[in-house]
């Protein structure tokens, strides 16, 4: 007679589908996911759209995620039957899988898109958005109308939660920035030791210069940050400018170099990155998360970014007082900023010197990243938090679905 096995049920995995619309959204997810490993009672099921970091944990793409690397109007408009397509298709297979909870991961531009369409088809199914929209920014309507699709907010801005509370939007909690899970790493590293291998002598200034990770705001900000550095050279004594890029706009960074008075050392490693912030006396910045990783590494910095024409001339729907994480976090503008036509070689070029020279206004930066870096260690493990929530949903349903 063959031997009797074990009859026992095996109990279902909870099934989770995610959707990142870019490389940030992939960072998230991937360690989101961790964080769900670590801390669910089941196996997980995952299906989802992300890149590296989230195929790395177990969940592949449906499709490239570089297909929806979009950033404004004028990306998109080329793109759009694409993208429509990627739209559907995403539905479909979430719609499939019959997750326990769907998470969207940022870029609202494609992830909202997707999970609209779920809600209507599936309305019973969670949907937990990680990354609020700006609605504190611009559009702030939109936050009312996510209630209909989103059941929960985790924001990663402290100010985010009275916001969608003040603007009727979904359940929403601030579960900390990711970026305060690198803190320790960050502080380990040794900008000395990077001065070093870069030749750089001792005592030499050091301004790091960050013109953008996509292609769009390379193109629009080279010209204008040479122009300051041009200007700066002369004002300011020699320095050494320490450019950290990504390769996918590495081509593009290195044929606008041509027209700059200095020759940079260009660095690629987030080891690196985060290792001339260190040693950097300031910073020349493309509006963006970067800036909140260089307040996190206490350097004082001047902000800038020009827009595509469509973009710029909704500016005056901007209800923020600044675009700038770092002055929204702290409620007030220390970091200046230079949008559009504001974006100019002199007018940067004065903003910099005295943050190159030292004095009052470079004292009143570096007591600001610290106050930054106070108020984002609230929370010290944010994944963990997010992973908390959406298991809690993902639970509940979980269990719904067993008892019916």
């Amino acid at each position: 007679m063959p031997s009797q096995r074990n009859s026992a049920p095996v109990e279902r995995p909870l099934k989770l589908f995610l959707i990142a619309g870019e490389h940030s959204g992939d960072a998230l997810g991937g360690k989101l996911i961790e964080a769900l490993r670590a801390q669910s009672p089941r196996p997980l099921e995952l299906q989802g759209i992300g890149g590296e970091l989230m195929a790395e944990q177990g969940c592949p793409s449906l499709f490239p995620l570089s297909e929806l690397a979009i950033m404004s109007p004028l990306d998109i408009l080329p793109r759009l039957p694409n993208i429509w397509r990627r739209i559907r298709q995403s539905v479909n297979a979430v719609i499939a899988q019959e997750p326990d909870a769907l998470v969207i991961l940022d870029s609202p531009e494609f992830t909202h898109q997707v999970a609209k369409r779920v809600r209507r088809r599936a309305p019973d199914l969670p949907i937990i958005d990680y990354v609020s929209p700006s609605v504190w920014a611009w559009r702030p309507g939109r936050a009312r109308k996510m209630r209909r699709y989103v059941d929960h907010v985790l924001a990663i801005l402290p100010f985010e939660p009275e916001v969608h509370e003040r603007l009727g939007g979904p359940a929403c909690s601030y579960v900390g920035h990711p970026l305060v899970e690198r803190l320790d790493w960050v502080k380990s590293l040794d900008p000395e030791a990077l001065r070093r291998r870069l030749g750089i002598g001792d005592g030499r200034a050091v301004l790091v210069v960050l013109p953008g990770s996509r292609s769009s705001e390379v193109k629009r900000l080279m010209a204008p940050f040479g122009d300051a550095l041009r200007r700066l050279r002369v004002e300011a004594g020699p320095f050494e400018v320490i450019l950290p890029a990504v390769g996918s706009v590495r081509p593009l960074i290195e044929e606008g170099l041509k027209s700059w008075p200095v020759t940079p050392h260009i660095v690629s490693t987030e080891a690196d990155k985060f290792a001339s912030f260190k040693l950097a006396r300031a910073a020349l910045a493309a509006s963006g998360t970067v800036t909140l990783e260089l307040a996190l590494s206490g350097t004082p910095m001047v902000v800038a970014y020009r827009a595509d024409p469509i973009a710029s001339s909704l500016r005056f729907l901007l209800i923020a007082h600044s675009v700038v994480l770092p002055n929204l976090i702290l409620g007030e503008n220390v970091f200046p900023e230079f949008l559009n036509e504001d974006c100019d070689g002199e007018l940067l070029n004065r903003a910099l010197l005295p943050l190159m020279q030292g004095g009052l206004e470079r004292e009143r930066q570096l007591a600001g990243v610290a106050r930054v870096t106070e108020r984002v260690r609230e929370f010290v493990n944010p994944s963990e938090w997010a992973a908390q929530i959406v298991l809690t949903y993902a639970e509940r349903r979980w269990a719904e679905r067993d008892a019916a």
